[in-house]
C-alpha cells in the first residue's frame, strides 16, 4: 500500500447539523478519499473522481463542504499544522489528475 497523499487528524466531520466526530481523520490514498472516526472506523469513502468538495463563500476558511456517494459532509480542519481546507482541496485535485493519467 502506498503512502497517503494527504492525511489530516483532529478533523470535525458533520452531516447537516449533526457532528459525527470531533477528532476524525481524512485520508487521500490510492485514488480514494476516506473519512474515519476518531477510533479509526470508516464513516464513508469514495474514489476521488466521484468526490465533490468546495469551500462555501462565507464559511470559515478551514471548513469545506464535501459530497461523497451523494451524502454531504462538513469537514472542519484544524487551524494549526499543515492541514487546511486549501491544502485538502489541492490534494484532492492532484489525486484526481493522477488517477486521470492512469
Amino acid at each position: 500500500m502506498a503512502e497517503a497523499e494527504f492525511s489530516a487528524t483532529g478533523v470535525r466531520i458533520g452531516r447537516r447539523l449533526r457532528s459525527l466526530t470531533r477528532g476524525g481523520q481524512v485520508v487521500i490514498q490510492d485514488g480514494r478519499l476516506v473519512l474515519l472516526t476518531s477510533r479509526g472506523r470508516e464513516i464513508d469513502s469514495a474514489p476521488v473522481e466521484d468526490v465533490h468538495a468546495l469551500t462555501p463563500r462565507f464559511a470559515v476558511r478551514r471548513r469545506t463542504l464535501t459530497r461523497l456517494n451523494g451524502t454531504g459532509y462538513f469537514l472542519t480542519l484544524r487551524k494549526q499544522g499543515t492541514a487546511s481546507a486549501g491544502r485538502f482541496l489541492d490534494a484532492l485535485r492532484a489525486a484526481r489528475e493522477r488517477v486521470a493519467r492512469r
